[in-house]
């Protein structure tokens, strides 16, 4: 990337437990976010969502190392069991579609206008 609007110290940043990211304010009015899974994946690059701004975190990698990722946080238990019948929907579906095939051995015939 480019050039950063500035560079902060993860220390500098606030935490929000609702939208679950770090955050830091932007010119714009609105304000920088990371989430602790993209610092985990060694992700640097806070964003702003209404403004074409980036700022460069300066953090310890080590400190995220083992922090889950960012859609294990919110998802429950019961929630992982729904996502996995619909994937084996899915599979069923495609079954499906494959036994209904049919593939015609008569090669079709093409008009070519001159």
């Amino acid at each position: 990337m480019g050039a950063y609007y500035d560079e902060i110290e993860i220390e500098d940043m606030a935490w929000d437990e609702e939208k679950r990211v770090y955050h830091y304010p932007c010119p714009c009015g609105d304000r920088f976010e990371i989430s602790r899974g993209q610092l985990a994946d060694y992700e640097d690059i806070a964003t702003c969502p209404s403004c074409s701004l980036v700022i460069r975190v300066i953090y310890d990698p080590l400190d995220y190392e083992d922090e889950p990722p960012d859609d294990d946080c919110e998802a429950s238990e019961g929630e992982e069991e729904e996502e996995g019948s619909d994937s084996d929907d899915a599979d069923q579906e495609f079954v499906d579609a494959i036994e209904h095939l049919t593939i015609s051995e008569e090669p079709k015939a093409v008009a070519v206008a001159a």
